[in-house]
């Protein structure tokens, strides 16, 4: 899927002294080479007044989602999410990944090791007759047992011929609780987890959004479709890993309940 290979082409140029705004040229100009259109640039939501003005959600440390691309440079130890959404022949597709910047701490690289696993364990939920809450309690157990605060307000998303769809896809939730899945939904997943308390605050520009503590965040986003006894999962991180390597287990070993 394009999206996943732009987030490759990204991956291959993040290091220390590159710009937020040097990777947002990078993306815009490989969708464009593709003949596709950047998702995000100019997407409006009711409230905030200024369109988002990226093609990439550029997201550092303490940013949760939503970060602007601008004059931010990267450093060594910094983790990096980046969300990309493509529109290409009418469908959208969107995925996300949080990029550990060479030497990080090892607390930092535990916490996207947690993330990295609750996405997988939310999916193995998001399968016909099983229900929203069992996804996002399988995400909000597994990083609650490390002590992670889970955001609450910042959820998942159908998507489609819109980029933002019914039904809302919580990270946390009550097993057999809310919407029924049924074959065929096409869903993201997009766990947001934090270090630290689950609480965030919303910067001045009314998109980017950070925790409330100053503490890291991590964030990885798969879109999926629902189908009988397992989910199909339409992005890819396998292109990414090629070019970047994640300094932790990213084998898969969750339970099939």
């Amino acid at each position: 899927m394009l999206v996943s290979h732009t987030l490759a082409e990204v991956a291959k140029h993040i290091a220390p002294g590159v710009s937020t705004k040097d990777l947002d040229a990078i993306a815009f100009t490989f969708v464009k080479d593709h003949g596709a259109e950047p998702a995000f640039k100019g997407y409006r939501v009711p409230g905030i007044p200024m369109p988002f003005p990226g093609t990439l959600c550029t997201s550092v440390n303490d940013v949760v989602v939503h970060g602007i691309p601008g004059g931010v440079r990267i450093s060594e130890g910094d983790l990096v999410s980046v969300d990309c959404g493509v529109k290409l022949n009418g469908f959208f597709g969107d995925s996300a990944f949080t990029f550990i910047v060479g030497d990080a701490a090892a607390e930092d690289v535990a916490l996207c090791e947690r993330t990295y696993h609750c996405l997988y364990r939310g999916i193995t939920q998001a399968k016909k007759g099983n229900r929203i809450g069992d996804i996002g309690a399988a995400i909000q157990t597994y990083a609650e047992e490390s002590g992670y605060g889970v955001v609450h307000q910042l959820v998942g998303h159908g998507i489609g011929r819109k980029l933002h769809m019914e039904p809302s896809v919580p990270n946390v939730g009550r097993k057999g609780r809310g919407t029924k899945l049924s074959s065929g939904m096409t869903i993201c997943l997009e766990p947001m987890i934090n270090a630290g308390t689950a609480s965030v605050t919303t910067d001045e520009d009314g998109w980017t959004i950070r925790t409330a503590d100053g503490k890291p965040s991590a964030h990885y986003e798969h879109m999926i479709a629902v189908r009988a006894g397992k989910a199909e999962i339409l992005t890819s991180f396998e292109p990414i890993q090629a070019v970047h390597s994640l300094p932790f287990n990213t084998t898969i070993e969750v339970p099939h309940g």
